[in-house]
């Protein structure tokens, strides 16, 4: 009788680890509907503008005079690095961009684009 309990809970509850997924994903004040999931990298999706003051190739760095930013960065004139070198071949001491920073330092532009 002990062997025969111990394999029925074992399968009450490997069968229930896969349900556990489902119910983690229902609201249940909208009567098991599933919940919204939140739009991926937001952060990134949203663009600032700023001028470029200086580029450093050696330090693979570009500094910014920017305004406040989507990812909740107040106005300031700071040095990012750059998600690639290659984008500092691309931009001009002067020149008006669009760029994005990574959401996970905040630190280093992952996008960048001319401003129009």
């Amino acid at each position: 009788m002990t062997t025969r309990f111990h394999s029925v809970l074992l399968l009450a509850l490997a069968t229930t680890g896969f349900a556990l997924p489902a119910v983690a994903q229902t609201d249940h004040n909208m009567h098991g509907m599933p919940v919204a999931m939140p739009a991926a990298k937001t952060a990134e999706a949203a663009l600032g503008e700023g001028l470029v003051k200086k580029i450093d190739k050696t330090k693979g760095t570009v500094t910014l005079a920017h305004g406040a930013l989507p990812n909740g960065m107040p106005p300031m004139t700071m040095a990012y690095k750059v998600k690639d070198a290659a984008w500092l071949d691309k931009m001009t001491v002067g020149q008006k961009i669009r760029f994005a920073t990574d959401p996970a330092d905040g630190m280093t532009v992952s996008r960048f684009e001319p401003a129009k």
